[in-house]
Formats: C-alpha cells, structure tokens, sequence
C-alpha cells in the first residue's frame, strides 16, 4: 500500500511540474513579445495545468483499464496514433473555448465571435495538441515497457538462478550414495548373472548422467527428452527393485511439439520411488500420465505410497518446482500432490499450452 500511495505520489508530482513547465514557458514567451496581462497570465496558467493534466490522466485511467500498458509495440501502434488524434482534437477545442472564455472577460464585447476566433487558432492549437499528447503518451508507455524489462529481466535471473539450483540439485541427487551405491551394487552382481542386464545398467547409468549435463543448457527442453530422462531413470530403478516395481507411461500428445522444465517429471518420479516404493515391502507401481486438457498440458504421476510428514515438511525440490513454475508461466501454470485412497499418491502439473 505504502509503494502504492508513493507511485502516484511520484505521478502527480511528475504531471504538475511538467504541464506548469509547460505553461509557464508560453507565458514567459507571451511575456518577452511586450503584450502581456498578468489576469490572463495566471488564468492561462491554472486553465492550462488543468485541461493538460485532465485529458492525459483520463488516457492514463482509460489505458489501463484496457491493459495498453502490458502490449508490445506492434499491437500498440495503432492505438497510440488514434488517441493522439482524439486528445488532439480535445484539446484543440478546450484550448480554444478557454483562450474565447478569457478574452470575452477581459474584453467584453468587443470579443470577436468564438467561430471566428476558433478558425483563426483552430490549426495552430491542433498541431500544438498533436505534439504534446504525443510526447506525453509516448513518455508514459516508454516509462511502463521500461518498467517491464526490468521485471522481465528481473525475473529471468531468479528463474535462472532457480534453474541452476534445480540441476545442481538434481545432479547431487543422482550420485548421492544411496542412489549410486544401489545402482553400483546392482551392477556388480548383474556382472556375474546377467553381463547383457549389468551392460545395459551401466549405459542407462552413464545415459542418465548426460541428460542431466545436457538439460542443464536451457530454460526449457523438448518433452520427448524428459520422457526418455525418466524411462532411463525408472529402468534403471526397475532392475534394483525387479518384481517390486510396475512401471506405466502413457503420453497422448504428441512429444515433439511440447516444451517443459527439465526435471520436472523426473522429480516427482524420483520422490514416488524414495518416498512410496522404497518405503513398502511388496513395492508398488509407477504411472505417468501426459495429455492435453482444457487448454493445459496435463502430466500426471500417479504411484503406490503415503504423503508423508517428510515430503510436507522438507520437500525442497517441489518447492523449487513450484517457483520455476510460477516464474516461467508467469503463474499461470498448477502444482498439486495428494494422498489419494488405498495408499497412493497423486501429483499433477498442468501447464498453459501455447
């Protein structure tokens, strides 16, 4: 509220001095020509502050109102052109009736008519209103794109902060030694019973090291490169846990032509094994669920378990995902994870087609 209040403070302040600059610098050239009535004078001054600073704040309220302030130029342009005309023309008339006003005080009847007089300035004031209002709205719009940018910019560095935490994070994760003594242990004896199984271990291993240095390199990846990230990830668990686990992935759009955060679905993946199947003697399963609903990108990783205490408390990974969400989507995309019945567990990303 307190930075509210001091923008328009700050807004105020700006109108006032620059449409009193403004009068003022006509009243000093009245001034230097020798015809010069200080009744006129002061009546100009306050006349013309008001009538300027009355036509641009009811543009102010009517932009914004409309949003004008958030479009790019290209949708832009034709606007500003025709609000410079309308601001023109009203401002050529209110000038007019104002200067008629003034002289029919001080001169009485030997004022002109006002037709008469409105011919005589009618162009001058026109070109004069068309030159103020343009430089007004275009200074205004300049100040909100300014503004802009720099939440753009500002936003981007947090969201590319973020994303440098998530992929260290997600690197960590994948050779803390929990993660990397199973894998190793698996392929150890996989080398003696199954060489073909302990060979394709040790390249999903390797494989799921490369995807994340590779993902590392954008904001956002192909969804088809984080599908194979957790198909890479889930065989690889499939071999330590066997039996235990049943696997399930299911994608009804086309991979290709979507674009998502990288390690997103790998995340909740990697929670639905340490804190669902891990947790359960007889395992469980895991099934992710991608398709395109009521204008979002549905994904949905659906897996045996409890939503427990530790994930509410301390999951610092969905939190992070739900700041790179609401920073990349500009809020517009959704986060949830639920315990559903019968000891699963629900997590939803719905993400704004584009």
């Amino acid at each position: 509220m307190k930075i509210l209040k001091k923008k328009i403070a700050t807004y105020w302040k700006i109108q006032l001095i620059g449409w009193i600059t403004a009068s003022l610098y006509w009243r000093i050239a009245a001034f230097l020509t020798g015809h010069f009535l200080w009744k006129m004078g002061i009546a100009d001054l306050i006349l013309d502050v008001s009538i300027g600073i009355g036509l641009t704040h009811f543009y102010r309220n009517f932009a914004l109102k409309r949003g004008w302030h958030k479009l790019n130029l290209k949708k832009l342009i034709s606007k500003l052109i025709l609000s410079v005309l309308v601001l023109s023309v009203l401002y050529m008339f209110l000038i007019a009736s104002k200067l008629y006003i003034i002289r029919l005080f001080v001169f009485g009847e030997n004022a002109v008519s006002f037709l008469v007089f409105f011919k005589s300035v009618q162009l001058q004031l026109f070109i004069t209103g068309t030159r103020l209002m343009s430089i007004w709205i275009l200074a205004y719009h300049l100040y909100h794109y300014s503004r802009l940018e720099i939440q753009t910019v500002k936003e981007n560095a947090q969201l590319s902060l973020i994303v440098k935490e998530a992929q260290l994070r997600n690197l960590s994760t994948q050779l803390n030694p929990h993660f990397f003594f199973n894998s190793l242990n698996n392929i150890k004896y996989l080398v003696l019973e199954n060489p073909k199984s302990a060979r394709r271990a040790i390249d999903l291993l390797s494989e799921l090291l490369r995807n994340s240095l590779d993902n590392s390199k954008g904001q956002l990846i192909v969804l088809d490169e984080e599908i194979n990230l957790v198909r890479d990830y889930l065989e690889l668990e499939k071999i330590r846990f066997e039996d235990r686990l049943e696997v399930k992935i299911e994608a009804e759009v086309d991979l290709s032509s979507h674009l998502i955060l990288p390690f997103s679905i790998q995340l909740l993946v990697e929670n639905a094994i340490k804190h669902g199947i891990e947790k359960r003697k007889n395992g469980g399963f895991i099934t992710v669920n991608v398709e395109e609903k009521e204008g979002f990108l549905k994904i949905a990783v659906h897996n045996s378990g409890k939503l427990g205490q530790e994930i509410k408390n301390s999951g610092i990974g969905l939190v992070n995902l739900k700041e790179r969400l609401a920073l990349q989507y500009n809020s517009a995309a959704f986060f949830e994870i639920k315990e559903l019945e019968n000891e699963t567990v629900l997590a939803t990303i719905l993400l704004p087609l584009r």
